[in-house]
């Protein structure tokens, strides 16, 4: 009989003087794919002053809006060495080979809220949770009982996620020009076989999981050596070069998740790339996608998992558990703050209660598929007005959602359509 997994981060809440939304984000690659220096690149960019000001008049006005830190100061110190060593010193940071690790960082408002507003907020900071893992682990056996059990605890971990990133290391698909379905053919195979070898350790008495990753993102790591490609020239390669293998993968991946039509693996596709890595130098300021990682955690869940709900396909008891439950801060949520102040809501998390009673009634809330549609020019007059009324929470949400569509344009990202 499989063991009882332990209790995930998020569900262990502990009384906190913020009340925070937790995104968590699962960085899948093998060994050399990039996880480590795309870790640290995210945070020391996120700490340059630089950074903070260089999204222009709408998005940026919402970067500005808040700060980003590690909740382990020592793991945070860390990242930045690994950060300021590749600037300085054309260093890359070893990879992670021994144990998985998750960081923490708390996205939070730079103003303090009053007191008023702040009973008007259903979150007052947004937890990002990034979960990383030896690469080796999934290419090769453990060494012994004690590093299958944190394997194994760490996979769990892994699958509470509400994102996956599945990385394409650009450097391998260089060297396989020409022939790159030797690559991808392996890359899929290999992740398929080790969820597959986990699978019984993972699923408690074989019951299929409803907490799990249902957003999986095939990403380009080291994008810039790629200078040609944008994300739908990156999948017309993925799917041309390795349709089945990335089809078994979905397919092993939907045995162990309920309400599998709420799934989207392979759909979605993003570039990335840390640096721009020259002989003898790195320039950290020329990343690719970096920036867009911070918007995807907060708002694809949000954004596809009102979709899945609204066509009704999936199992009311999954749709719940996407869109959270009644008493506890949810992705809902992201309804309710990006439209403070234009629609009259209840005050503080009675909004959010309301928002998730019954699902019909959850269904039938103009807010929550209002936001998460949102695009184009309302979206742009929505964040317009949250700045202009200093709905700090609001501006920051709906700038991350200009960015994702700036993302689309600029073809460092292409988004499922389902």
């Amino acid at each position: 009989m499989a063991r009882r997994p332990r209790i995930p981060q998020r569900a262990r809440r502990t009384p906190s003087a913020q009340r925070k939304l937790e995104q968590h984000i699962a960085v899948f690659g093998e060994s050399g794919s990039g996880k480590t220096v795309l870790l640290s690149s995210f945070y020391g960019a996120s700490q340059e002053a630089l950074s903070a000001d260089a999204g222009g008049a709408d998005p940026g006005a919402g970067r500005r809006l808040y700060d980003l830190v590690a909740d382990d100061t020592t793991q945070g110190d860390r990242l930045l060495k690994n950060y300021y060593r590749m600037g300085s010193s054309a260093e890359v940071p070893a990879g992670n080979r021994f144990r998985a690790e998750p960081y923490r960082f708390t996205l939070s408002l730079k103003s303090a809220p009053s007191s008023a507003e702040r009973k008007a907020m259903p979150f007052e900071a947004l937890q990002l949770v990034w979960h990383d893992y030896p690469g080796e682990w999934f290419e090769r056996s453990v060494s012994g009982p004690e590093e299958e059990r944190r394997r194994v605890e760490a996979f769990r971990n892994l699958l509470v996620s509400d994102v996956a990133l599945l990385l394409v290391d650009g450097q391998k698909l260089a060297d396989t020009a020409g022939e790159e379905e030797r690559y991808l053919k392996s890359l899929f195979h290999t992740l398929r076989t080790g969820l597959l070898r986990l699978k019984d350790d993972i699923l408690v008495d074989g019951k299929e999981l409803v907490q799990f990753p249902r957003i999986w993102v095939v990403a380009l790591s080291k994008a810039d050596l790629h200078p040609d490609m944008d994300a739908a020239r990156f999948r017309a390669l993925v799917l041309e070069k390795a349709a089945d293998e990335l089809g078994q993968l979905r397919e092993s991946i939907e045995s162990m998740v309920e309400g599998d039509d709420a799934l989207a693996v392979g759909e979605d596709f993003l570039l990335l790339s840390s640096a721009r890595f020259e002989p003898g130098r790195i320039d950290v300021a020329q990343r690719i996608g970096v920036d867009l990682l911070l918007p995807l955690a907060a708002m694809l869940p949000f954004e596809r998992h009102v979709a899945w709900a609204r066509r009704r396909e999936i199992p009311a008891r999954v749709a719940k558990d996407l869109l959270g439950h009644a008493g506890e801060i949810s992705t809902a949520a992201i309804a309710v703050a990006m439209f403070a102040g234009r629609h009259k809501l209840p005050g503080r998390l009675g909004a959010i209660a309301a928002v998730l009673g019954p699902l019909s009634a959850l269904l039938s809330r103009d807010e929550v598929s209002d936001a998460a549609s949102l695009a184009g020019e309302k979206l742009a007059a929505v964040h317009e007005r949250a700045v202009e009324k200093k709905q700090n929470l609001a501006a920051i949400l709906s700038g991350f959602k200009i960015e994702l569509e700036r993302g689309e344009k600029d073809g460092v990202w292409l988004r499922s359509r389902r």
